[in-house]
């Protein structure tokens, strides 16, 4: 035991608790309402990006693969045709290829097929072919160019067409690649990358313009208002995206750049938002017009547990799955994950249908609406109803959890160890308890930053009540499988209880709009980089903290060691350890208040690593000209300020820090479950500012300022 112990008489704990109920629980079973078959067991294919029928033939399955070829699968014929080779003049790597195929809506009578493949220059070209007589091919030597579009890079092609209920085409199209959009396409109107385009293809050749086009009368994408073809714009790349067969709604999933992945309900001449907005949340608002109105998503996910790229779907409109009817499906590439997006009152919310194992590329749909999925590794399944999985044993409710009473949720149980931190993250003026428990013969180990490990099976509970009436408890932990996972209790009204949450949803407590987070949501604030568990570290856990169970105070990290939950033993004293000062301490300097309260608020993503942008570094160590904010220019937009820095020295309306944090819109920090401004952290921040002189001291009374 460390020295120190031996000159107190006790700590503020006799002994570690024995922990037997708190503890991780498994993790939920996944209600799975889908299962996986094949759909053409005799057949192997090897890059299928496409699955479609003809309206009214069943008996023609049509798949295109992204090489440059069409596979027809006749129904009693034993071996697939080949409808199309192009290969010779199909580019195919990475996103480019064959990429997409329409038929004539008036098909078989006007027998034209309309295909999108990138050609050997790397460009995207929309063409014509004629089906020969018998209907088991395209005649290649019929092929007509309608359309090509110069691509910048070799990625964001989006490639995906189909006809709508006008009997127009549409068209999906990348903002033209790269990463970040640097050429900027997705807000420029005069380009036809980043946007979804509508043609006529009936009448004159190639086609016309559909009269109620938004720029329908301009002369041509250089000149007049933009170009015409354009449908909708501000899209960065609808790889797949679908028409509901029965109301003809829109549904584009666009894959998003680093952070969010978004799918959308588009109509005529919406502006989607991007590169100014990824999904909900600010991405580059350079040169954006603050002032337009955009089409948000019906719904966006993080790149969390491994999530990157959204695949659209279909509305469900099959009869062999009940549940699903009217429902939109969508997967993630990486993941395999396919959700349903279910609409209650024009509110949106995801659920997990099913978790393929493989990469999901694209869907396809038949005449009689029932779906199916394309892997990257030539999987072609239908989707099926999954037989009644075993019932979740994850506990519904706080009193099934062991980490309450059974007969009165508000005492906890004793296998916790309460804590407390220096500076509590902004909840929306919400009072917060919290506890934690690990398991037994399990330890702590503090990671040379200070921040802690906790071993698989760990704990963190924290209790939220809003003018003296408990609204929410949040678990935190780490299951035994090594994931971390967040979990969201909402309390009745009688406060006898709290209700799992199988989704976000937001609620008027006490006069103001509280949010609750859904499990994905977690763990976009509790970051890899941040450790995930961002409360309990040496900076903030260095305080005193009087323990209701012996009615001592003591220093909780004393406390800690003293009852062995670390491993190895702390070797300093805390006394002689940094900790962060609390934010209303007038007799420590505004600066450290600052840094503290940034620490706390913004630093697990404002790191390196967190995967928020630029080099912004917001931890309280960290040395004040290696912030990275003081003289910045923004890279993502001024908000509409002038000459707007992250951090203007000595002047905060020229500060974005200070601005973000005032705002509740989707340029807000924190970005998520917050609708409440934090007026006494705005105002800490303007203090700090006004003290700032210059970014770069070079004179002693200024290394004062570099000081953590």
């Amino acid at each position: 035991m460390p020295r120190w112990h031996e000159l107190v008489q006790a700590s503020g704990l006799d002994q570690r608790p024995i922990n037997t109920t708190c503890l991780a629980p498994d993790r939920p079973t996944v209600s799975a309402v889908l299962n996986f078959d094949q759909a053409f067991p005799d057949v192997t294919f090897s890059n299928p990006v496409l699955l479609l029928q003809v309206p009214g033939d069943d008996t023609r399955w049509y798949i295109l693969d992204q090489a440059g070829f069409i596979i027809l699968i006749k129904t009693g014929v034993s071996e697939p045709l080949t409808f199309l080779d192009i290969q010779t003049s199909v580019s195919f790597v990475g996103e480019r290829g064959l990429l997409g195929m329409a038929f004539h809506p008036n098909y078989p009578t006007t027998p034209f097929t309309f295909i999108y493949y990138t050609d050997l220059n790397g460009d995207s070209v929309i063409a014509r072919f004629t089906v020969n007589p018998d209907g088991d091919s395209l005649d290649p030597s019929s092929e007509q160019v309608v359309l090509t579009v110069s691509q910048p890079y070799a990625n964001h092609n989006g490639g995906h067409m189909a006809f709508g209920s006008d009997d127009y085409l549409y068209i999906g199209l990348g903002d033209g690649g790269s990463g970040g959009d640097p050429l900027e396409n997705g807000q420029n109107i005069h380009t036809l990358l980043g946007s979804m385009l509508r043609i006529n293809v009936d009448g004159d050749f190639p086609y016309s313009i559909p009269p109620d086009n938004p720029f329908a009368t301009s002369p041509g994408c250089l000149s007049g208002e933009g170009c015409p073809e354009i449908y909708a714009w501000g899209l960065r790349n609808p790889w797949r995206w679908s028409f509901d067969r029965d109301t003809g709604e829109l549904w584009v999933a666009d894959v998003g750049q680093l952070l969010w992945e978004e799918v959308n309900l588009v109509q005529l001449g919406d502006n989607c938002g991007w590169r100014c907005y990824e999904g909900f949340h600010e991405y580059n608002t350079a040169g954006c017009d603050l002032n337009a109105v955009y089409r948000f998503p019906v719904t966006e996910y993080s790149h969390t547990l491994g999530r990157c790229s959204v695949t659209g779907g279909y509305v469900y409109r099959g009869s062999s799955i009940p549940a699903l009817q009217g429902i939109y499906l969508y997967a993630d590439y990486c993941t395999g994950e396919i959700w349903g997006l279910y609409n209650a009152s024009g509110i949106y919310t995801p659920q997990l249908l099913a978790d393929a194992p493989f990469r999901i590329v694209s869907f396809g749909q038949d005449n009689a609406g029932e779906l199916y999925v394309l892997g990257r590794t030539g999987e072609i399944m239908r989707l099926v109803e999954a037989s009644a999985p075993p019932p979740s044993t994850f506990p519904q409710i706080l009193t099934d959890t062991g980490y309450v009473d059974t007969e009165d949720a508000t005492v906890i149980a004793d296998c916790f160890i309460p804590y407390a931190i220096n500076v509590p993250f902004w909840s929306d003026g919400a009072d917060k308890r919290r506890w934690l428990a690990i398991p037994d013969d399990t330890y702590i180990h503090i990671n040379p930053d200070g921040d802690w490990a906790f071993p698989p099976g760990t704990v963190l509970m924290k209790e939220f009540t809003l003018g003296g009436k408990r609204i929410e408890t949040r678990i935190f932990v780490r299951h035994f499988d090594g994931g971390w996972a967040g979990y969201t209790y909402e309390w009745n009204d009688q406060e006898t209880d709290a209700i799992l949450l199988s989704a976000a949803k937001m609620k008027v407590v006490n006069n103001q709009l509280w949010y609750f987070p859904d499990s994905n949501e977690c763990l976009s604030c509790h970051t890899p980089a941040a450790g995930f568990a961002l409360g309990p570290e040496n900076i903030q856990m260095n305080r005193d903290f009087t323990y209701p169970s012996t009615n001592r105070t003591d220093n909780q990290l004393a406390t800690f060691d003293a009852i062995s939950m670390f491993d190895p033993p702390l070797q300093t004293l805390p006394s002689d350890m940094a900790a962060l000062p609390e934010i209303n301490d007038t007799t420590v300097h505004v600066r450290k208040r600052a840094k503290a309260y940034l620490h706390s608020n913004c630093s697990n993503c404002h790191r390196p690593g967190g995967g928020a942008r630029g080099a912004v570094d917001f931890r309280y160590a960290t040395r004040f000209q290696d912030m990275n904010v003081c003289g910045v220019a923004p890279e993502t937009g001024d908000l509409g300020i002038p000459g707007a820095l992250l951090l203007a020295p000595g002047d905060p309306p020229s500060s974005l820090i200070p601005e973000r944090m005032s705002r509740l819109d989707p340029d807000r920090m924190p970005p998520l479950a917050s609708n409440v401004v934090d007026t006494v952290g705005v105002d800490l921040m303007d203090a700090w500012i006004l003290t700032i002189r210059r970014c770069a001291p070079n004179a002693l009374p200024w290394l004062l300022l570099l000081l953590p």
